[in-house]
């Protein structure tokens, strides 16, 4: 999917190369181009993690086809996510099964890539509707985390700009 240029190239965190360290240090480099041009860096971080639960598994099927997979990977993934059934343990309590099969639960160890993926394609879609509305906001993911990032000469100017992409992401 890499290889493809699939992933966006502002997802980090469950990719090779990719981890939180980078997501650090790519923040980083955005504040000190910021000072060299003399610009201020505004933030606006939100939060994915509830996005988990509502990932659907047969949706998956078509994102990894459309990546690129080869058809006995997207088989096992078809597959990894059906019937599928957990319980909570909590002390001596334990909890009867329940189904999980339309859902990827965060935590799980294929998540952070499950998610990238379910994200590549609407991250291409927003960095282009961005671009459309001449909004100049630089997107960084990580895995269940978002951030929009601008740098102006003024602060007005900065937050007007990511009012207006927060509210184009949750459209």
């Amino acid at each position: 999917m890499i290889a493809n240029n699939f992933i966006h190239q502002s997802q980090l965190g469950g990719l090779k190369f990719k981890s939180t360290t980078d997501a650090g240090i790519t923040l980083t480099h955005f504040i000190c181009m910021g000072w060299v041009k003399n610009m201020s860096t505004s933030t606006l971080a939100f939060d994915k993690s509830q996005f988990f639960p509502s990932l659907n598994h047969h949706l998956l099927s078509l994102i990894l086809k459309k990546a690129g997979f080869d058809s006995r990977v997207i088989l096992f993934f078809s597959n990894y996510l059906v019937n599928r059934r957990t319980h909570y343990v909590w002390n001596n309590f334990s909890s009867h099964f329940v189904d999980v099969n339309v859902r990827v639960g965060q935590g799980l160890a294929l998540s952070p890539i499950l998610l990238a993926l379910y994200l590549a394609s609407f991250l291409h879609i927003l960095e282009k509707h961005l671009k459309n509305l001449n909004l100049q906001v630089s997107l960084l993911s990580f895995v269940d985390d978002g951030l929009l990032i601008t740098q102006s000469k003024s602060f007005k100017t900065s937050n007007s700009c990511l009012y207006c992409s927060y509210n184009v992401v949750t459209m």
